[in-house]
């Protein structure tokens, strides 16, 4: 196997190290030829980002709020008229047979950080035996990018989707261990036979957005976009698998912000098709709504994604940042204590509307598209009392969402699937399709009302909490968990506080808003008499530095059930010293995983602030983000 892999486009594939022989099993002939095949799509994934950072640029500048695309423009990479988009004259997708029910879809990886493989195959066979609909296997916010993660998770579902033995020992295991635990928390077994249980989940996948590139594979002399990369793999390298089980190739495409990038996609999925000999439209994608801008163009998404389109997704934590980053411009504009900004909370209230009235939109052909509901971030670990009142809570935001016309709901552990299935079950639709709403409009109201602030705590609890978590996640990102179970540092030790699973996104969120109070004098609305603090008070940078000091120190003394003693003089302080850039900064970065990826596989605090400092002059003075893997060395003695 080469390093360089040459292909007629022209394309020059460097794989970073001895990668292309370690992983041969991923890296294959015709995997690597569907990637020379694709990588003529990095400049225009290049282009399209830069042209996020120049938009972002311009409405600060100019003060501009977000808005409506002109009814009468062309969708940039189409030739679809907005108006007809927004009118359903487009050809979607009918829902095929495998994504018809779909009441609870979990999300997570297929790898754990510098783990065996068979301790890797343990978290798909969790997933594939949990009762799950659907299994999102997470490549991008979930999943550890230390080391070479994302090749072994992609490892883990080859060798998964083949059922190779390896694989079936293992889930054979794994099943035992689930009925073990159903026993004793459910009074009952939830897998019958384990071999046919594997086939009974839809299997998912989600790429890394537009805006991340690759660690292991570049172009000449540029990372290649790791939504080519993942998106490839993934689809050249099981779809024959797939399709022999009469499984859809089913995908969930994140980070989008506007129609343009939809139609991006659009295309990259066609000329993929056209290269596995695949039929137009035969990969499906779901799209997660989690950018404000995408939310005024959600039927222009649908349209530029024509047949491949069946479904968005509305959650809660990225879109909550995207919203802080739209606005950071606008100095009334600031958020209340994270816990406030529930689903039903003023913009999110309306967020959501608009995504039902959209998917219960018919295209030409008379198609309505899914609604999957938003991420349920307990787990069923705690004390009685606690677990208690979390699955309660779980439960309600389950039928909330079921009667709002959701056709089904994210779970973020296996546990919970037979917690909030009951909820659907008792329903008994297998979606709810082309429910009657209101159609879309498109007025300055619903613009206001989708960035419309209400009233709620701002608290320096809040701002421990915010803080505390923060921490933790960027220290077990540097770790390889991508995907934690974190709560604030007052609570360890209290088990009727329950973890929450926390992903890329709620640290994203955490940082955005503690910037915004920051710079934007946010005022509390309740008195601290930890901290002598008052309603009425800014929250200034000095309140900042001091809970920075405060929280910091309880999580070294933490124990290393909470804060693993091996990250305490290497990951964590480098966790330290980028909220502390990030959150201090003048201009606001627009993502905390930049600063994060520039120091994955470092465990220096040195070298990191070094880092640090070289993005942020990089992105205040010149508004370019480093995206590269700065510790990328192409493999020695290439050969063709």
């Amino acid at each position: 196997m080469s390093n360089t892999h040459t292909h007629s486009s022209g394309a020059d594939l460097q794989i970073r190290f001895n990668l292309a022989q370690q992983y041969s099993d991923v890296y294959t002939p015709a995997v690597l030829a569907a990637l020379t095949s694709m990588a003529h799509f990095d400049a225009g994934q290049k282009q399209l980002m830069n042209e996020r950072i120049r938009r972002r640029q311009d409405r600060s500048r100019d003060k501009l709020p977000l808005g409506f695309l002109k009814p009468e423009a062309i969708i940039r990479g189409t030739d679809i008229r907005v108006q007809d988009a927004r009118d359903g004259k487009f050809a979607g997708s009918e829902i095929p047979h495998d994504l018809q029910r779909q009441w609870l879809q979990g999300t997570g990886p297929a790898a754990k950080p510098r783990a065996p493989i068979a301790s890797s195959l343990r978290n798909v066979a969790h997933a594939l035996l949990s009762g799950a609909d659907g299994w999102m296997f997470d490549g991008e916010d979930a999943l550890g990018q230390v080391g070479t993660m994302s090749l072994e998770n992609q490892r883990s579902l080859k060798l998964a989707f083949a059922r190779d033995p390896l694989f079936l020992r293992v889930a054979g295991e794994v099943a035992g261990e689930m009925n073990g635990w159903a026993r004793g928390f459910l009074g009952r077994e939830i897998i019958a036979d384990w071999r046919s249980q594997l086939d009974f989940t839809t299997r998912i996948f989600r790429p890394r957005g537009l805006h991340l590139d690759d660690r292991h594979i570049r172009v000449g002399d540029r990372a290649l976009s790791a939504s080519i990369v993942d998106t490839t793999l993934y689809v050249a390298g099981n779809y024959r698998a797939l399709l022999a089980d009469h499984a859809s190739i089913v995908l969930y495409l994140p980070k989008i912000q506007t129609a343009e990038e939809a139609a991006f996609w659009n295309r990259l999925l066609n000329a993929l098709e056209e290269h596995l000999d695949l039929g137009p439209g035969t990969i499906k994608v779901y799209v997660l709504v989690e950018q404000l801008e995408a939310t005024f163009q959600l039927m222009e998404i649908r349209a530029a994604l024509g047949r491949h389109f069946v479904g968005f997704n509305t959650g809660r934590w990225d879109y909550i940042n995207s919203v802080a980053d739209a606005c950071c411009w606008d100095p009334g504009f600031i958020h209340p204590n994270i816990e406030s900004i529930v689903m039903t909370y003023g913009y999110m209230r309306h967020y959501e509307d608009r995504v039902r009235r959209a998917v219960n939109t018919a295209d030409v052909h008379g198609n309505f598209a899914l609604w999957q509901g938003g991420m349920e971030p307990n787990i069923p670990v705690g004390s009685r009392e606690g677990v208690a009142g979390g699955m309660e809570k779980a439960r309600a935001g389950a039928v909330r969402e079921q009667r709002e016309g959701a056709s089904g709901k994210w779970i973020a552990h296996w546990k919970m699937v037979h917690i909030i299935r009951p909820v659907w079950e008792e329903a008994g639709q297998d979606n709810q399709l082309g429910r009657s709403f209101p159609p879309l409009t498109y007025t300055a109201r619903d613009a206001v009302e989708l960035t419309r602030l209400e009233p709620a705590p701002r608290t320096v609890r809040g701002a421990r909490n915010l803080l505390s978590v923060a921490l933790q996640y960027g220290n077990a990102f540097g770790q390889g968990f991508q995907a934690a179970a974190l709560k604030p540092a007052d609570f360890f030790g209290n088990d009727d506080v329950l973890y929450l699973m926390e992903d890329m996104a709620t640290g994203e969120i955490r940082l955005s808003i503690l910037w915004e109070w920051v710079h934007k004098g946010a005022v509390l609305t309740e008195d601290d008499p930890e901290t002598g603090l008052r309603s009425g008070e800014a929250f200034t940078e000095e309140i900042f530095n001091r809970l920075l000091e405060e929280e910091y120190a309880k999580l070294l003394a933490a124990g290393n059930r909470d804060v693993h003693d091996n990250s305490k003089d290497t990951t964590l302080p480098i966790a330290r010293a980028i909220v502390d850039a990030y959150v201090q900064g003048p201009v606001k970065a627009p993502w905390y995983i930049d600063l994060l990826n520039i120091n994955l596989n470092n465990y220096d605090p040195a070298t990191a602030r070094h880092r640090i400092g070289i993005y942020m002059d990089a992105f205040n003075n010149e508004g370019m983000r480093i995206t590269e893997n700065l510790d990328f060395k192409p493999a020695e003695g290439r050969y063709q």
